[in-house]
């Protein structure tokens, strides 16, 4: 690969980097294994002798190579039990504003999803992938995806709203 070809492919694969580790985090619960995916994707990315030009199927593809390295992390850690630590900011919670807060709030609800919720939460919410797209890359019909997303928002609600979280009220001045 000559130096412009491949750095115009470093340039493109890191305009998607944030998004992939988001769902990376999303599908694996460990920032740690999902950095490590997210690297196996970009190495499989640029090594791959055939590359979408199409940048939405380009993205899919990525989204697609990312999935599919996280199955197999998954049944290679099959029967291992990896503890799930809550993501919680270390040191004093006042200096946080509201959106640390209900990020925080939001990432430890969708640890407690289950998988197939949590992915598709993370397709559609945090990716951005259509309907369309995020139904070509699990292999299921618009429509199914749609449930799924309804479905799955309701269960993160649900779960937020079973939480210790409680929005503060704030007292009126005399």
């Amino acid at each position: 690969m000559g130096s412009r070809v491949a750095n115009e492919a470093h340039r493109r694969l890191s305009h998607y980097l944030p998004r992939l580790f988001g769902y990376a985090v999303s599908l694996i619960r460990d920032d740690d294994q999902a950095r490590d995916l997210v690297q196996d994707c970009a190495l499989r990315a640029l090594k791959a002798r055939s590359v979408p030009t199409d940048e939405a199927a380009y993205r899919a593809w990525l989204f697609a190579i990312l999935r599919n390295a996280a199955i197999d992390a998954r049944r290679r850690r099959r029967g291992h039990v990896v503890p799930i630590e809550p993501d919680v900011p270390a040191g004093p919670v006042w200096g946080f504003d509201d959106s640390t807060i209900a990020t925080v709030t939001i990432r430890q609800a969708l640890r407690r999803l289950s998988d197939e919720a949590r992915e598709v939460i993370a397709l559609v919410d945090i990716a951005g992938f259509s309907y369309a797209e995020t139904a070509s890359l699990l292999g299921v019909p618009a429509g199914t995806v749609m449930s799924r997303v309804s479905r799955a928002r309701q269960m993160l609600l649900d779960v937020i709203a079973r939480s210790s979280v409680r929005p503060l009220k704030l007292r009126q001045r005399s």
